[in-house]
């Protein structure tokens, strides 16, 4: 019985009191305004000298109140969630409405009232549906064909934000979301809204970010997004000096049992003696001056007997699977972290809207019970004044939904700083996209360094990448013509005697039985390779490394299937990371998380559309042969003219005659 049930619990050993409640009902706020009146509240605001931003898919708040810590007046505010848009509502003068933006009708006229009203920020956090390989398909055609936006009634929720932006056109749009809803293999629905973008005049940078080093106190990373219009650069913040931690956040406010609520329902509080650090200081500022010493929605879930005693026998390093057996009613072998007690000197836990449901994953460091309202508010960065409309669950899920305030002030900073600036942006993924496709394209195969880059069926390329991988030279070239010749499975097979003399010949006769396994149990299915919805399972059962082989064959040659949409994996691979981290000058890029930063790296290189698949092969050639570990060939390079390393490398040079002289 999970949380929620067990609060429902009336009767039975372990049975908890239902405990209802408080519901918080949230009074408009004085400057809210309607579709009639907003565009004269938008003009006050702007001739008083404030700069205007709008927040779709707004939620509770979290990303408008950080806007306007950093100098913005929200004055829309969008959402379909009506007790997030409530809270919202409260807080923000303006427009707020619960509005369906997957509603054609809607994107024109929420569009139309921004471009009106002259915001200058856009931002939301749209969600990102997962895509059929029809839907990406046709999303692709139009952006190759440079086909109008599609005319269907219903709209995926980030098209609906491009599209207002399309239409808007404000000066800076921020998009936050969630990493792995936009970085499926082939980063489908980011490289598009880049390429979109930066069609329409905006310079585009986007990173996976760690909150916590913006004074958030929890581990949480989302992607982020800044396109700044007029190829305007933007500037990332620099992180703050000081991580915040649990107790740093949270410790100040007053212990409370588990299920214990106040006098007085949703007005009611528990008394409060003061912040003890600056943090706490922060969030205790713009109270009403009635509420001092006063704190509110302290309040949390009831807590099982068993579960106290539980509780009781956990820090913050014990998992589930450490417990007891007869304190456990779920399988430890599955839910080894089911229970999970906050380290009071570390980050917390990221903060999620699951919290509403089972906030077991959230024990509170020092009180068998798990957090409060106002405790997760905290570690999200809401200040104690900021109240959620509706019960305790809707509270929960919309500061689980939302945008920790800490990260949207310093976002909000860098890009009010970058537009004052108006420095402009050196790198666009589209011509750096474009640059590596060409120089791809006209190198010869025989200069290639990975000639099965052009190979022409998949089976060349799965049989060089597991037997002439890390060769060079003449060895490299001869026993690649040699390969080339057997396209398929069955070729390989037939010439078994000839394929293991080549391979003896460069010393590498043990690999041509694992190559000719793999051409026995494809021999009889070889169209099993021209799929991409199947070539990864085929490998899998002949070699260990079959994704990394099977992405590279999915990007060197597309699909040869009618209904198979082809994917073009972005892939961290060969070196690639060690181009981007040259090119942006980012010494640190090889060190990170290849799946995130290293693939955003590359995609920012790559671009979208047509020139893209040639991009990436031409990348992964660049790092072979052009960008390599030691003496990069600068002088020969399609990309040294934008390279942040190159130009370094120049100006270093400059200073040094003799240096300049040998560089040329």
């Amino acid at each position: 019985m999970g949380e929620g049930a067990a609060e429902g619990a009336t009767g039975g050993k372990y049975g908890v009191r239902l405990v209802r409640g408080p519901f918080v009902q949230l009074p408009r706020h004085p400057e809210e305004c309607d579709e009639d009146t907003f565009l004269t509240y938008a003009k006050r605001l702007r001739n008083e000298g404030h700069r205007l931003a709008a927040d779709l898919f707004s939620g509770a708040g979290g990303l408008s109140l950080g806007l306007e810590a950093a100098g913005y007046r929200v004055v829309v505010g969008i959402d379909v969630d009506r007790e997030a848009t409530e809270t919202h509502r409260h807080h923000f003068g303006g427009l707020t409405v619960s509005w369906d933006l997957g509603d054609g009708e809607r994107i024109e006229r929420v569009a139309q009232l921004i471009k009106k009203a002259k915001v200058e920020l856009l931002a939301g956090g749209p969600p990102c549906q997962p895509f059929s390989r029809a839907g990406r398909s046709k999303i692709r055609h139009r952006i190759r064909n440079g086909h109008a936006d599609p005319s269907e009634e219903r709209r995926h929720l980030w098209r609906s934000f491009l599209e207002i932006v399309t239409i808007a056109k404000p000066a800076a749009v921020l998009m936050e979301n969630v990493p792995d809803m936009a970085l499926d293999k082939d980063m489908f629905i980011l490289r598009t809204m880049v390429h979109e973008l930066e069609s329409i005049g905006y310079a585009v940078e986007e990173r996976v970010v760690d909150t916590s080093r913006y004074g958030v106190p929890q581990f949480r990373q989302r992607l982020i997004l800044v396109a700044l219009h007029a190829n305007t650069a933007f500037t990332w913040p620099a992180p703050l000096p000081d991580q915040i931690t649990v107790w740093n956040a949270i410790g100040d406010l007053p212990s409370v049992e588990g299920g214990w609520r106040p006098e007085g329902g949703a007005d009611g509080w528990a008394e409060y003696e003061g912040p003890k650090n600056a943090f706490q200081r922060r969030m205790r500022d713009g109270m009403d001056v009635k509420l001092a010493n006063r704190v509110q929605d302290q309040i949390t879930r009831p807590v099982r007997e068993d579960d106290k005693i539980a509780f009781q026998h956990m820090d913050s390093t014990t998992l589930y699977s450490d417990l007891p057996e007869e304190l456990r009613r779920y399988r430890a072998d599955i839910f080894d972290d089911k229970y999970k007690r906050l380290n009071e000197n570390g980050l917390s836990r990221t903060i999620t809207a699951h919290i509403a449901k089972d906030g077991y994953w959230y024990i509170h460091p020092r009180d068998n019970r798990t957090l409060t309202i106002r405790e997760a508010a905290r570690l999200q960065t809401f200040p104690d004044r900021y109240r959620f409309a509706g019960p305790p669950s809707a509270a929960f899920r919309q500061i689980g939904n939302a945008v920790p305030p800490f990260l949207g002030e310093q976002l909000g900073k860098a890009i009010r700083s970058s537009l004052e600036k108006r420095r402009r942006a050196v790198q666009q993924s589209r011509e750096t996209g474009d640059a590596l496709a060409q120089w791809f394209r006209r190198q010869p195969e025989s200069h290639l360094l990975v000639p099965w880059l052009k190979a022409s069926t998949r089976w060349q390329v799965i049989s060089a990448e597991l037997l002439l991988e890390r060769l060079s030279g003449t060895q490299l070239w001869f026993s690649w013509k040699a390969l080339e010749k057997w396209a398929k499975p069955a070729d390989s097979l037939a010439a078994a005697d000839a394929l293991s003399a080549v391979l003896t010949g460069i010393g590498r006769k043990d690999r041509a039985g694992n190559l000719l396994e793999l051409a026995r149990r494809l021999a009889d299915t070889p169209y099993v390779l021209d799929s991409d919805k199947t070539i990864h399972t085929a490998l899998r059962a002949a070699h260990l490394g079959a994704d990394a082989v099977a992405d590279l064959a999915i990007l060197a040659v597309p699909s040869l299937i009618d209904d198979d949409e082809s994917e073009e994996p972005v892939l961290p691979v060969r070196g690639v990371l060690r181009v981007a981290s040259r090119f942006t000058d980012e010494p640190t890029l090889q060190r990170k998380n290849t799946m995130s930063d290293g693939r955003l790296a590359v995609a920012r290189m790559i671009g979208y559309g047509d020139a893209a698949r040639d991009a990436h092969l031409g990348l992964i050639e660049l790092a072979a042969s052009v960008c390599r570990s030691e003496s990069p060939l600068c002088s020969v390079c399609p990309l040294a003219k934008k390279c942040a390393s190159s130009a370094s490398r120049r100006r270093h040079n400059l200073g040094h005659p003799s240096l300049a002289q040998n560089s040329r």
